[in-house]
């Protein structure tokens, strides 16, 4: 159980902010960056649920919230030796988190009208608010991808992050009456 008594520590006054493991390191390191992205991404769903209208999608929107808290943590927790095993003091991603988002795809991606083109971010207030969620969620991935490049990541949590933007850019066509109401890039339109 989390609890906070007091908001401000004046701990990252030096510039600097604490990890799980106690250790400290400069807040625009890499590993920093993905957990900001990842809380900015979160913030985008969290504007989007305000306006969905289907109770569904909006259990569906805040489970997705609460799993972007444990990426956070899982982020927050470097790795020994590259071991990414969840215990009972350490938080990691699971393989099944991922999966739950590919059987939500699958589910949504079965009503909807299907490709003829890209589409526009736009559409529906909806729609457009969980674009903008999408576009967040890929900028979460390219900086933990950027991160793995630099310390070892979660697997799991990597492929967790991609899956997401998928059901991110599902459910704004679902927003779009089942994509009936999607804008459609047209090429060359303005040449």
């Amino acid at each position: 159980m989390v609890k906070l008594n007091k908001i401000y520590t004046r701990t990252g006054d030096d510039g600097t902010t604490g990890l799980v493991d106690g250790s400290r390191c400069p807040k625009y390191a890499a590993r920093i960056q993905a957990m900001g992205l990842v809380d900015e991404a979160n913030c985008a769903i969290g504007s989007a649920v305000c306006v969905l209208t289907d109770e569904a999608q909006r259990a569906l929107m805040i489970r997705v919230q609460n799993d972007l808290f444990d990426l956070g943590a899982d982020l927050a927790t470097p790795a020994l030796d590259h071991d990414f095993s969840p215990s009972e003091m350490v938080l990691r991603i699971v393989p099944a988190q991922a999966e739950w988002i590919e059987q939500q795809i699958d589910a949504l991606n079965e009503r909807l009208e299907p490709l003829t083109s890209f589409v526009l971010p736009g559409g529906s207030e909806a729609a457009a608010r969980v674009h903008v969620a999408r576009a967040a969620t890929r900028a979460a991935e390219r900086a933990m991808v950027w991160l793995a490049d630099e310390v070892p990541v979660n697997p799991a949590a990597l492929t967790f992050i991609n899956r997401l933007s998928d059901l991110l850019f599902v459910l704004a066509r679902v927003a779009n009456d089942d994509g009936r109401a999607d804008v459609k890039w047209v090429p060359g339109a303005n040449r």
